[in-house]
């Protein structure tokens, strides 16, 4: 049994939870890596990523490199002297860097590998309305999520499930599998399965503008699973338009109501405190959304200040 020494690269809080586990289970944290700062709000003030500040609370030798193939960094790096590194929500890595430790370069995957490599899984499982996902352990190589996989673990989605309550759960299913890799890699007794390609293997899109627009015209299914799937970050969205005005809304919370109707797909549908909308095989119920400069709001709190038209339109 080889004495672990770890380095850890991540950045957002879906990172922490993982080296919050690494740590608690005692395991020798030599380095984390991390994002370099970034400026952020109206102030452009330097932001730290949810890993530096864990890394500074807990007294842990941290890097925010720039360039992973600069001499320093390299040098830097070589000299923390971790036989194991572990990789959650980073960028990809250079051959000189994953190759460097002894033990390998492994990754925790938010998804049940092959399906959803890339930026965004836990969104898209639910987007395209998944009803499974899980997490998966793998050795890092020169593709993008592509590496022979250690171990994976499953979990069911719900039916109203977002993004959020998912990414925590996911977080915790993921500690519980990075902790039983670090095991088999420190006793020796890790093995891999080769990832299989296939036409069918779906992908996690990077989520931008565009794939985050709400298409009024898709069932309401579809349209529910994409509010969900964006919740609480980056939102789905779309325009409201009345009486000559327009507003770019964020959409947090809906529900579908399958009901028979003759209305336009689209027509805002208001009471004192619902908001619907139709579309072609029912309506969506928007629960709680946000209007430009506001905060998020229960659709009832909008419509204690907003009143809608019959001409009332998303688009």
């Amino acid at each position: 049994m080889e004495k672990l020494r770890i380095v850890f690269m991540g950045t957002p809080e879906f990172a922490v939870g993982i080296l919050d586990t690494i740590i608690k289970n005692h395991y020798e944290v030599v380095g984390v890596i991390t994002a370099a700062d970034k400026p952020a709000g109206r102030g452009q003030k330097l932001k730290y990523s949810a890993v530096k500040e864990y890394a500074l609370a807990n007294n842990l030798r941290l890097l925010q490199p720039t360039n992973l193939k600069d001499e320093t960094f390299l040098a830097e790096l070589q000299s923390l002297n971790a036989n194991l590194q572990v990789v959650v929500a980073f960028r990809m890595l250079p051959e000189i860097v994953w190759r460097m430790p002894k033990l390998g370069t492994f990754n925790l995957h938010a998804s049940l590998l092959p399906n959803y490599r890339g930026a965004a899984p836990i969104n898209w499982a639910i987007i395209n309305g998944e009803t499974k996902t899980g997490v998966t352990t793998f050795f890092i190589d020169d593709k993008i999520d592509t590496g022979a996989m250690i171990l994976s673990k499953e979990t069911m989605i719900g039916p109203e499930e977002s993004a959020g309550v998912l990414h925590d759960r996911l977080m915790a299913l993921g500690s519980e599998a990075v902790t039983e890799t670090l095991t088999l890699i420190e006793s020796g007794n890790v093995t891999t399965t080769i990832q299989v390609d296939n036409a069918d293997i779906k992908t996690a899109y990077k989520l931008n503008k565009d794939n985050c627009k709400v298409d009024w015209h898709k069932s309401a299914a579809e349209i529910h699973n994409l509010i969900r799937g964006l919740s609480p970050y980056p939102a789905a969205w779309c325009f409201f338009k009345d009486n000559g005005e327009e507003w770019n809304v964020k959409l947090h919370e809906a529900r579908v109501i399958p009901e028979t109707h003759t209305l336009v797909v689209g027509q805002i549908i208001t009471t004192k405190k619902e908001i619907k909308v139709a579309v072609k095989d029912g309506f969506i119920q928007i629960l709680s959304l946000q209007f430009p400069g506001k905060k998020k709001m229960a659709a009832h709190e909008l419509l204690n200040g907003v009143t809608f038209s019959e001409r009332a339109q998303a688009e």
